[in-house]
């Protein structure tokens, strides 16, 4: 059943705000309703509970996304602004994010439509930076932008959910010049 957009808006962003606060585990239908300014019954008119709530929300309503990069002038430059804009992104999202992991383990769905939403074809524009880079000569043959994007990802992820430290200006840069800049010359130089 389709509510007032207004009022299914008011329901989202209760949820979003809870996810980010207390998580997905401690968060309540109550919460939401009250957050809301809502019924629990209207709530469960849409949705049979919340799981199938943070679902639609993540399916339907949740945006992450990352700017393109500008054109910097060089391959090094673009990186850092792809590297930077994802960590910020991140840290915008930091609550969320934190708020979804536990139940991402518990509730196949949820994890499900998080995977189907999160990883858009080249979110963050690292193919028309590689494409910028061999038009520059910077790039003697191709790379795989899948593959730039994993490692990056990785690095960002570890670096936040297992290290602990910032995504600061430092770690974009040493991302760039220890891993991402010898990887992708290393995978470009003809193989002897």
């Amino acid at each position: 059943m389709r509510l007032d957009p207004r009022r299914e808006r008011a329901i989202l962003d209760a949820t979003m705000e809870l996810l980010s606060e207390v998580g997905f585990e401690r968060m309540s239908i109550d919460q939401i309703a009250r957050r809301a300014s809502a019924s629990k019954a209207t709530i469960y008119r849409r949705w049979p509970g919340k799981e199938a709530l943070v679902v639609d929300l993540v399916r339907n309503h949740l945006e992450i996304g990352v700017a393109p990069p500008p054109d910097t002038g060089s391959m090094r430059g673009d990186l850092v602004a792809v590297v930077g804009g994802f960590c910020r992104t991140l840290e915008q999202q930091h609550g969320l994010v934190f708020g979804l992991l536990p139940a991402l383990l518990t509730t196949p769905e949820l994890a499900a439509a998080l995977r189907e939403h999160v990883p858009r074809p080249d979110i963050t524009g690292t193919t028309p930076l590689l494409d910028r880079a061999r038009d520059r000569g910077e790039l003697p043959g191709r790379a795989d932008p899948g593959e730039i994007r994993t490692v990056t990802e990785a690095l960002v992820w570890h670096r936040l959910l297992i290290v602990g430290k910032p995504l600061d200006e430092s770690f974009v840069a040493d991302t760039v010049d220890r891993v991402l800049l010898p990887l992708i010359h290393a995978w470009t130089e003809p193989r002897r």
